[in-house]
């Protein structure tokens, strides 16, 4: 196998080679295909009526999330005309937010599509200069009302504005967005002695959840809690937004954290904190459990230079890389809280440490995508767990990146590359390859 070792070293290194990556690759190419195919329908539904929503223009589930896939093909050099057809899905998706009102949502809305733009414009090679001032100015005055009273996760919140500012690079708006996105997270935060955390009241929680928690919680998930904050503050210090709050809440929330770990279970955070409720054990995913948890911890401890984060963080994840498949509680494919995304998880800590034990598991997840796959049925052979319409789990064919085929196709040809996979900046994994102190 590669070895992240090699004295050729690069800042990405292929985790498999030879038949399995043979394998990978037609699984990637069956699943562009599969997406291309539905080009038209996706771009019909891009224009329906806003009265008939429809996830298809979106970052998390539409035309925004495959121009970022498509882009990266033609990056790979996988597939013929990838690069057309990223821009066919790109101009399909800013042509919906430009002639409809949306939240301003990473995942559902429009900083998503923003995110997306500026993304695939950057690493297809084309002029971006000028491409999201309109959305930084309204994104900025969005965010200046205060008290906040939205969500301040990754998938619909703050910490999602934050991640689209971080984007925008040289974008005086932008930056001006993320500062008072640090000003609201620091309005809301609770603290106590040298703690921080951020609360989740019941009237931000869907119908089912409020039945079970109608006193609230404290998220302990990536993707909706507390160690998307994190991960989002180590970005904000490292770029010296707001510099103090940011290190200050940080190192807070970070402490915190670290004190919600449990031991003798399969997982080392519940997906939840209620008061008065004992933890519970948690599956194992990106977007609740140690997967998200870890990466979260390890930007922080990289990308502030802090050697006890780093130890923390990496017994977390190492834990996490041997837990055995039959307790995870994984039970499809999907990025969001499937094999593709543990894939991805622990293919960063390995090419963040060269540690064979995140090798390792980023391997057996590769394994648990391709086995996945079942030929004739859904998108190129997956589908996936997903809420339909009246919020009941059932198996589905998506497209998309969170929950779809893009995103599995994302994750596998990560695994088999030697292009950095910045994309999973959105799902806020994107551990540097090195310790501070080498790259920067």
């Amino acid at each position: 196998m590669p070895s992240v070792h090699s004295s050729s070293r690069t800042l990405w290194n292929p985790l498999i080679d030879g038949s399995q990556a043979r394998i990978a690759r037609e699984t990637i190419l069956a699943i562009a295909e599969a997406i291309r195919g539905e080009f038209d329908n996706i771009l019909q539904k891009c224009k329906e009526p806003p009265d008939n929503y429809a996830p298809a223009f979106e970052l998390g589930e539409g035309a925004a999330g495959m121009a970022v896939f498509f882009a990266y093909l033609h990056r790979a050099g996988l597939l013929a005309n990838a690069r057309e057809t990223a821009f066919g899905f790109l101009d399909a998706a800013i042509e919906t937010m430009s002639s409809r009102v949306m939240t301003p949502s990473l995942f559902s809305g429009f900083t998503g599509v923003g995110w997306a733009a500026r993304h695939v414009m950057d690493l297809l090679g084309e002029p971006s200069s000028d491409l999201t001032e309109e959305l930084d100015l309204a994104l900025e005055q969005y965010v200046s009302h205060t008290p906040w009273k939205d969500d301040y996760d990754l998938i619909s919140g703050l910490v999602g504005f934050g991640v689209y500012c971080l984007e925008q690079r040289d974008s005086e708006p932008a930056r001006r967005a993320l500062t008072l996105i640090v000003e609201r997270l620091c309005e809301l935060a609770e603290r106590s002695e040298d703690e921080v955390r951020w609360f989740t009241p019941p009237e931000l929680l869907v119908e089912m959840q409020r039945k079970d928690y109608p006193q609230g919680y404290y998220n302990l998930g990536l993707a909706h809690g507390i160690p998307g904050v994190i991960a989002l503050l180590s970005r904000t210090a490292e770029a010296g937004v707001a510099a103090e709050k940011s290190t200050r809440m940080l190192k807070g929330s970070v402490e915190w954290l670290l004190k919600q770990r449990m031991t003798g279970t399969n997982s080392s955070f519940s997906g939840f904190l209620v008061h008065g409720n004992k933890s519970d054990d948690c599956r194992l995913a990106w977007c609740y459990g140690d997967g998200g948890a870890a990466a979260a911890l390890m930007q922080a401890a990289r990308r502030t230079g802090t050697p006890s984060w780093e130890h923390e963080a990496l017994a977390i994840a190492r834990k996490a890389a041997r837990r055995d498949r039959e307790v995870c509680g994984v039970r499809d494919v999907c990025f969001c809280h499937g094999a593709a995304g543990l894939l991805q998880v622990f293919n960063r800590f390995y090419q963040a440490t060269g540690e064979e034990v995140f090798a390792d598991a980023a391997r057996r997840w590769l394994d648990a995508t391709l086995e996945y796959r079942k030929p004739g049925t859904g998108v190129a052979g997956y589908q996936v767990y997903s809420a339909n319409n009246s919020m009941e789990v059932e198996l589905m064919s998506r497209f998309g990146v969170i929950e779809g085929a893009a995103g599995v196709g994302l994750s596998l040809l990560a695994a088999i590359g030697d292009i950095e996979p910045n994309w999973d900046r959105i799902f806020q994994v994107d551990i540097p390859p090195h310790p501070l102190s080498n790259h920067r």
